[in-house]
Protein backbone atom coordinates (compact mmCIF):
# COMPACT_ATOMS: atom_id res chain seq x y z
CA UNK A 1 0.00 0.00 0.00
CA UNK A 2 1.17 3.75 -0.63
CA UNK A 3 0.95 5.75 2.13
CA UNK A 4 0.18 9.38 1.02
CA UNK A 5 1.90 11.68 3.05
CA UNK A 6 1.14 15.49 1.80
CA UNK A 7 -2.23 16.48 0.94
CA UNK A 8 -2.63 16.37 -3.27
CA UNK A 9 -4.24 19.79 -3.23
CA UNK A 10 -2.29 21.68 -0.28
CA UNK A 11 0.27 19.97 0.56
CA UNK A 12 -0.26 19.70 4.45
CA UNK A 13 1.48 16.83 6.42
CA UNK A 14 -1.58 16.91 8.60
CA UNK A 15 -4.95 14.69 8.34
CA UNK A 16 -7.87 13.19 10.68
CA UNK A 17 -9.51 10.32 9.72
CA UNK A 18 -13.33 11.00 8.09
CA UNK A 19 -14.23 7.20 7.84
CA UNK A 20 -13.65 3.72 6.62
CA UNK A 21 -15.62 1.81 3.79
CA UNK A 22 -15.62 -1.03 1.96
CA UNK A 23 -15.02 -2.17 -1.32
CA UNK A 24 -17.92 -3.69 -2.32
CA UNK A 25 -17.10 -4.97 -5.56
CA UNK A 26 -13.89 -6.54 -5.89
CA UNK A 27 -12.06 -7.18 -2.40
CA UNK A 28 -14.35 -7.00 -0.04
CA UNK A 29 -11.90 -5.41 2.17
CA UNK A 30 -12.03 -1.75 4.13
CA UNK A 31 -10.19 1.38 2.94
CA UNK A 32 -9.69 4.71 4.96
CA UNK A 33 -10.80 8.28 4.09
CA UNK A 34 -8.76 11.15 5.81
CA UNK A 35 -9.61 14.75 6.01
CA UNK A 36 -7.11 17.33 5.84
CA UNK A 37 -6.71 18.95 8.35
CA UNK A 38 -5.72 22.21 6.15
CA UNK A 39 -7.93 22.70 3.40
CA UNK A 40 -10.34 19.61 4.23
CA UNK A 41 -9.63 18.02 1.08
CA UNK A 42 -11.02 14.25 1.70
CA UNK A 43 -8.79 11.30 -0.23
CA UNK A 44 -8.48 7.96 0.18
CA UNK A 45 -5.10 7.26 2.46
CA UNK A 46 -3.22 4.85 2.11
CA UNK A 47 -4.12 3.57 -1.26
CA UNK A 48 -2.80 0.53 -3.51
CA UNK A 49 0.09 0.73 -5.14
CA UNK A 50 -0.23 2.26 -8.91
CA UNK A 51 1.28 -1.45 -10.33
CA UNK A 52 -1.72 -2.83 -7.91
CA UNK A 53 -4.60 -0.76 -8.36
CA UNK A 54 -5.79 -2.16 -11.39
CA UNK A 55 -6.93 -5.34 -10.06
CA UNK A 56 -9.27 -3.26 -8.41
CA UNK A 57 -11.27 -2.81 -11.42
CA UNK A 58 -11.97 -6.61 -12.31
CA UNK A 59 -15.61 -6.60 -11.83
CA UNK A 60 -18.63 -7.38 -13.97
CA UNK A 61 -20.49 -4.54 -11.65
CA UNK A 62 -18.15 -1.79 -12.82
CA UNK A 63 -20.62 -1.07 -15.68
CA UNK A 64 -18.86 1.92 -16.74
CA UNK A 65 -16.44 0.08 -18.91
CA UNK A 66 -18.48 -2.42 -19.95
CA UNK A 67 -22.32 -2.86 -21.87
CA UNK A 68 -23.57 -4.94 -19.92
CA UNK A 69 -27.68 -5.42 -19.62
CA UNK A 70 -28.10 -7.92 -16.68
CA UNK A 71 -30.16 -6.25 -13.98
CA UNK A 72 -32.39 -3.81 -12.87
CA UNK A 73 -29.40 -1.39 -12.42
CA UNK A 74 -27.43 -2.52 -15.44
CA UNK A 75 -30.84 -1.58 -17.75
CA UNK A 76 -31.61 1.21 -15.98
CA UNK A 77 -27.53 2.81 -16.44
CA UNK A 78 -27.83 2.33 -20.28
CA UNK A 79 -30.88 3.62 -20.82
CA UNK A 80 -29.66 6.87 -19.27
CA UNK A 81 -26.30 6.36 -20.93
CA UNK A 82 -28.21 7.16 -24.16
CA UNK A 83 -29.88 10.45 -23.07
CA UNK A 84 -26.67 11.67 -21.18
CA UNK A 85 -24.34 10.92 -24.37
CA UNK A 86 -26.51 13.47 -26.24
CA UNK A 87 -26.13 16.02 -23.29
CA UNK A 88 -22.40 15.49 -23.47
CA UNK A 89 -21.77 16.49 -26.91
CA UNK A 90 -24.44 19.11 -26.85
CA UNK A 91 -22.06 20.62 -24.05
CA UNK A 92 -19.06 20.12 -25.94
CA UNK A 93 -20.39 21.91 -28.55
CA UNK A 94 -21.83 24.95 -26.70
CA UNK A 95 -18.90 25.36 -24.79
CA UNK A 96 -15.89 24.91 -27.26
CA UNK A 97 -14.66 27.00 -29.94
CA UNK A 98 -13.17 24.33 -32.03
CA UNK A 99 -13.51 20.61 -32.94
CA UNK A 100 -10.40 19.01 -31.42
CA UNK A 101 -11.67 17.22 -28.06
CA UNK A 102 -9.12 15.01 -26.27
CA UNK A 103 -11.25 12.56 -23.71
CA UNK A 104 -9.34 11.12 -20.66
CA UNK A 105 -10.84 7.74 -19.82
CA UNK A 106 -12.52 7.16 -22.21
CA UNK A 107 -13.63 3.84 -21.24
CA UNK A 108 -15.61 1.70 -24.20
CA UNK A 109 -15.88 4.57 -26.63
CA UNK A 110 -19.57 5.34 -26.37
CA UNK A 111 -18.97 9.32 -26.01
CA UNK A 112 -15.70 9.14 -28.10
CA UNK A 113 -18.49 7.49 -31.08
CA UNK A 114 -20.89 9.98 -30.52
CA UNK A 115 -18.70 12.77 -30.55
CA UNK A 116 -17.75 11.15 -33.85
CA UNK A 117 -20.83 11.44 -35.36
CA UNK A 118 -20.94 15.02 -34.40
CA UNK A 119 -17.88 15.95 -36.43
CA UNK A 120 -16.51 16.33 -33.63
CA UNK A 121 -12.39 14.64 -33.87
CA UNK A 122 -12.05 13.03 -30.94
CA UNK A 123 -8.60 11.82 -29.84
CA UNK A 124 -9.36 8.86 -26.47
CA UNK A 125 -6.94 7.61 -24.16
CA UNK A 126 -8.07 4.64 -21.89
CA UNK A 127 -5.54 2.60 -19.40
CA UNK A 128 -8.10 -0.77 -19.60
CA UNK A 129 -6.64 -2.71 -22.91
CA UNK A 130 -10.06 -4.44 -22.96
CA UNK A 131 -12.07 -1.32 -22.87
CA UNK A 132 -9.83 -0.14 -26.08
CA UNK A 133 -10.47 -3.54 -27.83
CA UNK A 134 -14.45 -2.76 -27.54
CA UNK A 135 -14.10 0.41 -28.85
CA UNK A 136 -12.26 -0.56 -31.51
CA UNK A 137 -14.69 -3.38 -32.74
CA UNK A 138 -17.69 -2.22 -32.00
CA UNK A 139 -16.90 1.85 -33.21
CA UNK A 140 -14.08 1.11 -35.35
CA UNK A 141 -12.20 3.51 -32.75
CA UNK A 142 -8.44 3.91 -32.76
CA UNK A 143 -8.07 4.78 -28.90
CA UNK A 144 -4.72 5.01 -27.43
CA UNK A 145 -3.23 4.13 -23.40
CA UNK A 146 -3.22 6.89 -21.13
CA UNK A 147 0.51 6.54 -20.93
CA UNK A 148 0.25 8.55 -24.09
CA UNK A 149 -0.92 11.70 -22.23
CA UNK A 150 2.80 13.26 -21.55
CA UNK A 151 3.20 12.86 -25.34
CA UNK A 152 0.79 15.06 -26.50
CA UNK A 153 1.89 18.70 -27.57
CA UNK A 154 1.05 21.68 -25.71
CA UNK A 155 -1.86 23.71 -27.20
CA UNK A 156 -3.00 21.83 -29.24
CA UNK A 157 -6.67 20.57 -28.05
CA UNK A 158 -9.78 22.95 -27.94
CA UNK A 159 -11.61 20.91 -25.20
CA UNK A 160 -10.66 18.46 -22.86
CA UNK A 161 -13.24 15.88 -21.05
CA UNK A 162 -13.04 13.70 -17.86
CA UNK A 163 -15.98 12.16 -17.56
CA UNK A 164 -15.94 10.73 -14.27
CA UNK A 165 -12.84 10.10 -13.93
CA UNK A 166 -10.29 12.39 -12.59
CA UNK A 167 -11.42 10.98 -8.87
CA UNK A 168 -9.15 8.12 -10.52
CA UNK A 169 -6.03 9.92 -11.39
CA UNK A 170 -2.86 8.56 -9.94
CA UNK A 171 -0.47 11.74 -10.22
CA UNK A 172 -3.43 14.27 -9.81
CA UNK A 173 -0.72 17.07 -9.92
CA UNK A 174 1.55 15.66 -12.66
CA UNK A 175 -1.37 14.83 -14.87
CA UNK A 176 -3.37 17.85 -14.14
CA UNK A 177 -0.54 20.02 -15.17
CA UNK A 178 0.18 18.27 -17.98
CA UNK A 179 -3.77 18.31 -18.94
CA UNK A 180 -4.09 21.94 -18.39
CA UNK A 181 -1.11 22.31 -20.84
CA UNK A 182 -2.48 20.55 -23.71
CA UNK A 183 -4.96 22.86 -24.12
CA UNK A 184 -5.29 25.87 -26.00
CA UNK A 185 -5.45 29.39 -24.61
CA UNK A 186 -9.04 29.53 -24.97
CA UNK A 187 -9.76 25.64 -24.13
CA UNK A 188 -12.35 24.74 -21.91
CA UNK A 189 -11.47 21.21 -19.92
CA UNK A 190 -14.92 19.55 -18.59
CA UNK A 191 -14.57 17.79 -15.72
CA UNK A 192 -17.40 15.87 -14.14
CA UNK A 193 -17.16 14.34 -10.85
CA UNK A 194 -19.08 12.82 -7.34
CA UNK A 195 -20.06 15.87 -5.23
CA UNK A 196 -19.48 14.17 -1.34
CA UNK A 197 -21.60 17.67 -0.15
CA UNK A 198 -24.29 16.06 -1.76
CA UNK A 199 -27.46 14.98 0.39
CA UNK A 200 -26.69 11.22 -1.17
CA UNK A 201 -23.51 11.09 0.52
CA UNK A 202 -24.59 12.23 3.50
CA UNK A 203 -27.45 9.86 4.17
CA UNK A 204 -25.46 7.02 3.02
CA UNK A 205 -22.51 7.59 4.92
CA UNK A 206 -20.02 4.40 4.49
CA UNK A 207 -22.34 2.92 2.05
CA UNK A 208 -22.45 5.56 -0.51
CA UNK A 209 -21.72 4.10 -4.00
CA UNK A 210 -20.06 7.47 -5.13
CA UNK A 211 -17.01 6.45 -2.39
CA UNK A 212 -16.12 3.89 -4.18
CA UNK A 213 -12.92 2.65 -2.62
CA UNK A 214 -10.29 2.01 -3.69
CA UNK A 215 -10.51 3.18 -7.20
CA UNK A 216 -11.66 6.33 -5.98
CA UNK A 217 -9.08 8.32 -4.57
CA UNK A 218 -10.13 11.46 -4.36
CA UNK A 219 -13.79 12.45 -2.80
CA UNK A 220 -14.33 16.41 -3.94
CA UNK A 221 -16.78 18.85 -3.45
CA UNK A 222 -17.17 22.33 -4.95
CA UNK A 223 -14.34 24.24 -3.28
CA UNK A 224 -12.17 21.65 -3.80
CA UNK A 225 -12.28 21.83 -7.85
CA UNK A 226 -12.09 25.81 -7.11
CA UNK A 227 -8.90 24.89 -5.06
CA UNK A 228 -7.50 22.48 -7.72
CA UNK A 229 -8.16 25.20 -10.68
CA UNK A 230 -6.44 27.82 -8.69
CA UNK A 231 -3.14 25.72 -7.96
CA UNK A 232 -2.91 25.72 -11.76
CA UNK A 233 -3.77 29.06 -12.66
CA UNK A 234 -7.24 28.12 -14.46
CA UNK A 235 -10.98 28.93 -12.79
CA UNK A 236 -14.34 27.27 -12.72
CA UNK A 237 -16.42 28.81 -15.20
CA UNK A 238 -19.47 26.95 -14.59
CA UNK A 239 -21.17 24.59 -13.41
CA UNK A 240 -23.89 22.00 -14.21
CA UNK A 241 -25.44 18.81 -12.18
CA UNK A 242 -25.95 15.64 -13.16
CA UNK A 243 -29.46 14.66 -11.66
CA UNK A 244 -29.15 10.86 -12.79
CA UNK A 245 -26.82 10.28 -10.84
CA UNK A 246 -28.51 10.60 -7.11
CA UNK A 247 -30.74 8.04 -8.70
CA UNK A 248 -27.77 5.80 -9.99
CA UNK A 249 -25.82 6.00 -7.04
CA UNK A 250 -28.44 5.76 -4.12
CA UNK A 251 -29.64 2.17 -5.60
CA UNK A 252 -25.75 0.95 -5.36
CA UNK A 253 -26.18 2.23 -2.12
CA UNK A 254 -29.11 0.37 -1.40
CA UNK A 255 -27.90 -2.55 -2.48
CA UNK A 256 -24.73 -2.39 -0.14
CA UNK A 257 -26.59 -1.74 2.64
CA UNK A 258 -28.95 -4.57 1.72
CA UNK A 259 -32.47 -2.37 1.36
CA UNK A 260 -34.69 -1.52 -1.52
CA UNK A 261 -34.82 -0.02 -4.97
CA UNK A 262 -37.73 1.45 -3.77
CA UNK A 263 -35.86 3.75 -1.15
CA UNK A 264 -33.34 4.53 -3.60
CA UNK A 265 -35.55 6.47 -6.06
CA UNK A 266 -36.97 8.23 -3.08
CA UNK A 267 -33.28 9.54 -1.55
CA UNK A 268 -32.39 10.28 -5.13
CA UNK A 269 -35.13 12.43 -5.67
CA UNK A 270 -34.47 14.13 -2.16
CA UNK A 271 -31.48 14.63 -3.12
CA UNK A 272 -31.86 16.17 -6.41
CA UNK A 273 -34.29 18.68 -4.20
CA UNK A 274 -32.37 19.67 -1.60
CA UNK A 275 -29.49 20.42 -3.73
CA UNK A 276 -29.24 24.23 -3.84
CA UNK A 277 -25.90 26.09 -3.78
CA UNK A 278 -24.20 23.44 -6.19
CA UNK A 279 -24.72 20.28 -4.30
CA UNK A 280 -25.91 17.92 -6.57
CA UNK A 281 -24.81 13.94 -6.19
CA UNK A 282 -22.64 14.66 -9.62
CA UNK A 283 -21.37 17.73 -11.57
CA UNK A 284 -19.77 18.84 -14.04
CA UNK A 285 -17.37 21.47 -14.03
CA UNK A 286 -16.37 23.85 -17.15
CA UNK A 287 -12.91 25.26 -16.70
CA UNK A 288 -10.80 27.91 -18.32
CA UNK A 289 -7.17 28.86 -18.18
CA UNK A 290 -7.13 32.39 -16.28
Amino acid sequence: MNQIKNCPICNSETFSKFLSAIDYTVSNASFNIVSCDSCGFHFTNPIPLESEIGEYYKSESYISHSSSNKGLINKLYQLVRTITLKQKVKLVQQESKGKDLLDIGAGTGHFMNACKLAGINALGLEPDADARGFSEKNFGLDMKSTDELHTLPENSRDVITMWHVLEHVYNLNTDFEKIRNILKPDGKLIIAVPNMSSYDAKHYKEFWAAYDLPIHLYHFQPKDINALADKFNMKVEKVFPMKFDSFYVSMLSEKYKGGNILKAFWIGLKSNLKARGNKYSSQIYILSKS
